[in-house]
């Protein structure tokens, strides 16, 4: 388990959590969207060390 792999992906959905609020607030919906699509890529970059942590598991 890469712990800074991890919090790297909780800050990118931190960002997009935030980006789409502003994007909701200002009525920008290019904002919203990037907002979005940041907190999918933090999901698959959570999803890629859940794997990581399930192969090493079993190799240990």
């Amino acid at each position: 388990m890469s712990l800074e792999d991890r919090a790297k992906a909780t800050a990118k959905n931190i960002e997009g959590k935030a980006q789409e609020a502003a994007g909701n607030i200002t009525g920008d919906p290019e904002d919203k969207t990037e907002g979005q699509a940041k907190q999918a890529e933090s999901e698959v970059r959570h999803g890629i060390e859940d794997v990581k942590d399930n192969v090493k598991k079993k190799l240990d």
